[in-house]
């Protein structure tokens, strides 16, 4: 599908463009693959890697600036929106701020792709959009269902919309890895409750998904990865098993355990191979047989959450992947 298409991805010089731009070039050779992000020297900065390689493109806008999106998406065939305000102590501290670039920037993608009949648009979602208590999971939460009722905004349009949802990514800028390592020299490692767990994948995972929901998706979808969950006094010891652990408590907005799927999704929701998928509840789209194809429908009362997860990573686990991957960890 990818194969030979001209393809965007918002905010693409983030942590997760690092991996799909050279992962989409390797597989599918587009014909053209646009960078569209508003930081004009993490653009340059990226660009150095994909020197002399012409299908890799720049463009300097914001996803809420609405008719800079128009001009970007011209003969654009495949949309991945990765753009967001995702700092959660950041977004509970400049709540206007993140509104406008998770709530308005997806308005306003979503009436730009319809209007320029892109094929197919998948957005990045958050394990914080499931039963949302930080205003940054909230907005995500609005987002996901924006992105879900665009598919009946686009009416007789080709344009269709699907969700991609899933939990930390290991070693991102900014996630608790790389901060860990940070830390480990000092010889103790701030925890903020020994309770906590989170989900745990890898960029290249996330990536995969993707690539799925494109080839999947009928529009409205919420694709779900099953991924392991780890307790954070876990993660600490595998990154410094001879550091002291210091407990801190929680921090504004921050939840004890994640969330994916939530009780209230169970009935749209349906269990596959390597992943779930939420159907949209809004005209009657859940019993469509297209949509379902092969999934088992979830038993009621289903949740999906870090803390009742059946599958775990060791420390054993974590600590081979740091060893594999310490070079890139939180440089992307």
């Amino acid at each position: 599908m990818l194969q030979n298409s001209t393809i965007l991805i918002t905010g693409g010089t983030g942590s997760f463009g690092h991996t799909f731009v050279p992962m989409t070039l390797e597989k599918y050779s587009p014909k053209k693959l646009i960078i569209y992000s508003r930081d004009e020297m993490k653009q340059w900065e990226m660009a150095k890697k994909f020197e002399g390689d012409p299908r890799v493109r720049f463009f300097i806008g914001d996803v809420r600036d609405r008719e800079r999106l128009y001009r970007a998406l011209d003969s654009v065939d495949y949309v991945v929106h990765a753009a967001a305000t995702k700092i959660v102590p950041t977004a509970e501290y400049n709540p206007f701020e993140c509104v406008k670039t998770n709530i308005n920037g997806a308005m306003n993608l979503i009436d730009a792709c319809i209007d320029k009949k892109v094929k197919r648009v998948v957005a990045l979602s958050t394990d914080k959009a499931s039963s949302p208590i930080n205003l940054y999971g909230a907005t995500k939460l609005a987002a996901d269902k924006l992105f879900v009722a665009g598919n009946s905004y686009a009416g007789g349009e080709e344009t269709r919309f699907s969700v991609v949802r899933y939990g930390n990514v290991m070693g991102s800028r900014g996630s608790v890895i790389p901060f860990f390592l940070t830390k480990k020299e000092g010889g103790v490692l701030p925890v903020t409750d020994e309770r906590m767990t989170r989900f745990m994948i890898t960029l290249e995972q996330g990536v995969d998904l993707v690539w799925h929901a494109f080839e999947d998706m009928e529009g409205g979808e919420i694709y779900v990865k099953k991924i392991p969950s780890m307790n954070i006094v876990d993660i600490a010891k595998a990154v410094a098993p001879q550091a002291k652990i210091e407990i801190v408590g929680i921090r504004p907005g921050e939840k004890l355990h994640e969330q994916m799927i939530g009780e209230e999704d169970a009935i749209y929701t349906y269990e596959y191979d390597e992943h779930y998928k939420i159907l949209p509840a809004i005209h009657n789209w859940s019993a469509s047989p297209l949509r379902i194809k092969n999934g088992i429908r979830v038993s009621d009362g289903f949740s999906y959450t870090s803390a009742n997860n059946q599958v775990w990573m060791t420390q054993s686990d974590l600590q081979e992947w740091i060893l594999v991957n310490q070079k890139k960890i939180g440089q992307i």
